[in-house]
């Protein structure tokens, strides 16, 4: 592998300008003028280096980027997406690789490097879905690693056969398995979490559930998932997506279930709705929380682009951040928080760490959020994989 030489980066958490030398995929030195004889350089003209975006909440599964514009007839609530979805995939030829490779592609280019995407798991298209995604992985050629994440969108009870098909995409070699709200939608909590954290065990699997029931159901349910971990010792494999009751909760019971997440090592993830998760909180507490897009351009919705950069300042304005250091913790959750949550090795921008960089035109961390331009390079790997907003 050639040698990488960046000069005058902005490198995040460091104070003026500095080169960077990447050796054999990892940094290898930073420094004022270094020299590298034979290797290949790249000046950055003070642009800020930031780790690779870690997407923590996808569904590129889902996408129709790059296909059919499709407008949105569906009725409104969860239930009704959920049917709207599950009818009218076939229409469209969902889960389409062709498809999932362009939003791929579209997210390797604005500098995402790694990504959970949850995948549909129903009667209807049995894994199709997790052949589908690895298949749009596999032609980006190493330029973007996905964790999947077996997902029963149209329930597991009210979905009959589903747990089964669970059950064979874990065999297949999915890492993780998904819920859904438990009560509010799959109709009995105890029985869909004591189905899930049995997969879970019996294939060594971790857990991420999307939970966006509010109020005191929502409560009940984060209590549950709190009661299972600690009683099965799931300490550190579990994430809760959405958990919009955390945004419900009142001040101390809100503060008694973060005390929870904290000790159990349950992470979050948020896609920056209009409930946002309480982050200064959370990092205060030594919670970890993920940015994600969610589904992007797709039969749930038309927004979104993959561009996880976008997606953490939309986070950042909702939550009605306007400091540089609130603006810089939303960006932590985007990179270093996502990255702990995939449990993503060698994460980060010191001597040793995995050179997985993005380079975004910038003064600094904030500038470079709120603006988020075309990324000026991405690499993966210690490999150029990406430059001003097309692949390499």
């Amino acid at each position: 592998m050639t040698d990488l030489l960046l000069r005058d980066a902005r490198l995040w958490g460091r104070e003026g300008r500095t080169d960077l030398l990447v050796q054999d995929g990892k940094i290898a030195a930073l420094g004022d003028t270094l020299d590298a004889p034979g290797a290949r350089v790249e000046d950055l003209d003070g642009a800020v280096v930031i780790p690779g975006l870690v997407d923590a909440h996808a569904h590129v599964d889902k996408t129709l980027w790059g296909g059919p514009w499709v407008p949105r007839t569906a009725g409104p609530g969860l239930a009704a997406a959920i049917a709207y979805g599950a009818e009218r995939r076939a229409e469209f030829g969902i889960p389409n690789a062709d498809f999932i490779t362009a939003l791929l592609t579209n997210m390797v280019v604005s500098g995402t490097t790694h990504a959970r995407s949850h995948v549909d798991i129903d009667p209807g298209i049995g894994i199709g879905a997790v052949h589908a995604v690895r298949e749009g992985v596999e032609r980006l050629a190493g330029r973007i690693d996905v964790e999947l994440v077996a997902f029963p969108q149209t329930g597991i009870l009210a979905s009959p056969g589903t747990a089964e098909l669970m059950d064979e995409a874990l065999k297949a070699g999915v890492k993780s398995i998904g819920g859904i709200d438990p009560e509010g939608f799959d109709g009995d909590a105890a029985r869909h979490l004591d189905l899930v954290f049995a997969l879970a065990e019996k294939h060594g699997a971790e857990i991420d559930i999307h939970l966006h029931d509010g109020g005191d159901l929502g409560v009940r349910e984060f209590d549950m998932i709190i009661e299972r971990t600690r009683a099965l010792g799931y300490t550190g494999k579990v994430v809760i997506s959405h958990a919009f009751a955390l945004c419900d909760a009142d001040d101390a019971t809100r503060a008694r279930l973060i005390a929870d997440l904290a000790e159990l090592r349950i992470g979050l993830t948020s896609v920056a709705p209009k409930k946002i998760l309480p982050l200064r909180e959370l990092d205060e507490a030594g919670v970890n929380m993920g940015i994600g897009n969610d589904g992007v351009r797709d039969l749930w919705s038309p927004y979104g682009t993959g561009d996880n950069l976008q997606r953490t300042q939309w986070f950042a304005r909702n939550a009605g951040f306007s400091k540089d250091a609130d603006i810089e913790l939303a960006l932590e959750a985007a990179t270093f928080g996502g990255a702990r949550l995939l449990k993503i090795d060698g994460y980060g921008l010191g001597v040793g760490d995995t050179a997985d960089l993005v380079a975004v035109q910038g003064r600094n961390p904030s500038e470079a959020v709120l603006e988020h331009h075309k990324r000026k390079l991405v690499v993966k790997n210690g490999r150029v994989v990406a430059r001003d907003g097309s692949l390499v």
